[in-house]
This record gives structure tokens, sequence and C-alpha cells, in this order.
């Protein structure tokens, strides 16, 4: 029986026997930067160590991972907090002190010691996640700290629309084989946030679908310049990375499509909103209002390659994020500036630049100088415009400072 994509996806995804809640996880499907290279585990720790400067160095600081996958990321970082400030230049990220020194004469616990790592996930804690990383199902409250969502908003269900002869309408889907119908017009809420956020070709130009809290780069404006329209098998994995947009056909195919994001947004505020003091950091693919995609980007994902999107829980269901109405719904629950650029922009900032090691290294200790270009070539596969380094990132600080790391 034919369903509204978001509840299909739903299904799909997170209920009984779901894409995300059985097997070995996402790492086996599709390719993201957490398991591109850890350089950026590396600069997500220089993220986390600036956070815990701004709040004033916490009792305990809370890291808190949402679609945390099998806790790949948080492993990572507890392995790199565990070798603090043994961190930079083996995993191609500028070595520089994480944080401030503590004044003379002042003795601080170190961030290992209170830092808390806390995993979001509806699959099963993983029987070899170390203990120190704690598993749950709902974001928690009260976060003092970093937030971190690493292609998750991209999984969060929503419906898809066509602009059939009589307005806009739901595209419906048989969960068993992908096959799509119309169906019902939009409601009230999903057509505003359509007018709003996705303009038919023929529409003018918006004058007010930017917040004014909002702090977009230029580096992040269209499709061609992100890379969004192309993937390709990621280096050193037969896995492809998650960037191409796809489209089944429908009985209106010759129409546009659009993907409504209100679920996404309703998503991204929830999330903001469990934090007390701290950022939430929201790392995707994604399009913005002046160039959304008019055939929409639905697609899926299995086995390292791309399929058609068939909700019938074997495959991953993804659509692109249209990350500037997610921006607006989290600054209008934290009341302060977002930031929102490329991924490329973003670690460089962070020190992950991709720098070659100094030649005189080749010199003094030659497996060093192989590891370390090794290393440079992972960070340029995470910065590249045409791959992962064209995902945005869209970071929303909640009562602290936009910080110069987080601005630029």
């Amino acid at each position: 029986m034919s369903t509204l994509w978001r509840d299909a996806m739903s299904r799909a995804l997170y209920g009984p026997g779901g894409f995300f809640v059985t097997g070995t996880g996402p790492a086996d499907h599709f390719r993201t930067s957490v398991h591109a290279s850890p350089a950026f585990a590396t600069a997500v720790l220089r993220l986390i160590s600036e956070v815990d400067t701004a709040l004033d160095h916490p009792p305990r600081l809370d890291v808190v991972d949402v679609g945390a996958g099998r806790g790949e990321l948080l492993h990572s970082l507890l392995r790199l907090v565990a070798a603090e400030p043994a961190v930079g230049v083996a995993v191609g990220v500028s070595a520089r002190p994480l944080g401030e020194e503590p004044s003379s004469g002042t003795v601080r616990p170190s961030l290992a010691e209170r830092v808390r790592f806390r995993a979001v996930e509806y699959a099963d804690r993983p029987k070899n996640l170390p203990e120190e990383i704690n598993w749950t199902a709902e974001i928690p409250t009260k976060i003092t700290g970093v937030l971190l969502a690493t292609e998750w908003l991209d999984n969060v269900p929503l419906d898809v629309a066509v602009n059939t002869e009589d307005g806009w309408r739901y595209v419906l889907v048989d969960p068993e084989n992908g096959t799509e119908t119309v169906g019902d017009p939009l409601s009230p809420a999903d057509l505003d946030w359509l007018t709003r956020w996705w303009p038919s070709p023929t529409s003018p130009p918006s004058t007010d679908s930017e917040p004014d809290r909002g702090v977009t780069s230029t580096g992040a404006t269209s499709e061609s310049e992100s890379g969004f329209g192309a993937a390709r098998p990621a280096q050193g994995s037969s896995l492809t990375a998650r960037s191409r947009p796809g489209c089944p056909e429908t009985p209106h195919s010759n129409h546009p499509r659009a993907e409504i994001g209100r679920s996404r947004d309703e998503a991204w505020a929830n999330a903001v909103q469990k934090i007390e003091r701290g950022i939430a950091v929201a790392v995707d693919y994604g399009h913005l209002r002046d160039s959304r995609p008019a055939n929409g980007t639905l697609t899926g994902y299995r086995a390292g390659r791309q399929v058609p999107p068939v909700p019938d829980g074997a495959s991953d269901v993804t659509a692109h994020v249209a990350m500037d109405s997610v921006a607006s719904a989290g600054a209008a629950v934290a009341r302060c500036a977002y930031s929102l650029v490329s991924q490329r922009e973003a670690l460089r900032a962070l020190g992950a630049d991709g720098g070659r090691p100094p030649i005189g290294l080749a010199g003094t200790d030659p497996a060093g100088y192989v590891r370390a270009l090794a290393a440079a070539s992972a960070v340029a596969e995470l910065t590249d415009p045409a791959g992962l380094g064209g995902h945005l990132w869209l970071r929303q600080p909640v009562g602290i400072p936009l910080g110069p790391a987080v601005a630029r």
C-alpha cells in the first residue's frame, strides 16, 4: 500500500529491522568524513577545545554525537583526548595548542578528565564500544559543550511533493518496490514551508527567507561550486561518499519536485534546544534557497553504491538538506548568529590544511615523512570541493560568542 515518503522513510530507516538499527552499521554502505581520515576527528577535537575555552573549562564538558552510527567518531575522539596534546601533523592537522594553558599556579583537571561522550542512536550499543562512551536513543537535555550531527539531518524522514497542473501534491511511495503515485494536496504548514524555502523556477528572489541572525559564507552559495551534482568513489575505498542527488521516475516526472524540509527544521531546533551553553554542529550535504535542485535529490545507498530509493529497509534512503532553512530554525531557538560554510573552509580554519610536511623531515625521519604525506592526501579528500569538501558546516552557538574559528 502506498504511503507518504516521510512515513515510509521512518519505518525503513528506524523501525523494527530498519536500515540504521540492524546490521553492522552505515560504514558498510557509504563513506563519510568520519571514515575518510583521522584528520576529521582531530579537527573536531580542536573545535571542542575552543568551545571548552569559551565555556571557561567547565567541570563537565559534554560531547554528544547525534546519529552516531556505531560510535566511530566518538571512539576516535576518545583516543585523541587520551593522547592530548600529541595531536596534529601525524594526521594532517597543523600543530598548535589545544585551548588555553592554565595560568601560573592554577591546577585544572585535563580535558580527558572532564569530557563526557554520549552517542545518540537507535541501534543497540556495539559490543566493543569503550565504556567511557554512553549510549542512548534520545538527545539528552542540559548539554554544556558540543552537539555533533554528522550526516544525520539527511536521514531525518521528510515528505516529497510534485507540482502538478492543479498545484503541489504529496508524492506517495510503495515501500516494497519504490513505485510512486501522486497523493493529496499539501497541508497548509507544508505549503507555507515550500513557498518560503523551495521557490518554483519562476518565483522572484526572496527578501526575507534568510534570518537576520545568519552568517552565510559566499563559499556555500551554489550547487556547482559545492560539487553536489557529482559523486565519485572515495579515495582508498570502494565506498561512495553520499553527495550525488538522484530522483526516481514518477507519473509527473516532467514536473518539478521538492523535498519538504520542515521535519528537519523541527529536528534541528529540538537538538539546539537541548543545549544550555555550547555549540551545535551539523555537517551534511545540502543546498540553499537560490539553488534548489529542480528534480529533488532523493536517492539510496547500499553496499557502497548508489541505488534507487526504495524504502524497504534494505538500503539507505537520503535526501540533501535545505541548510538555510535548518539554520533559520536553529537560530530562532538559540537567539544568536550561526555560521554556514563549506567543509573545506571549516576544516582549514581548524588547522586541517593538508599541507605537505617539510622536506627536511624526509632526511631525518623517512618513515614519518611518508606517513605525513599520506595524512596530507587524506585531508585533501576531506577538503575536495567536488566531494566531501563541498559538504556544509552549520555551527550554532548557544550562550557563547561566535568565536573566530567558528565565524570565518
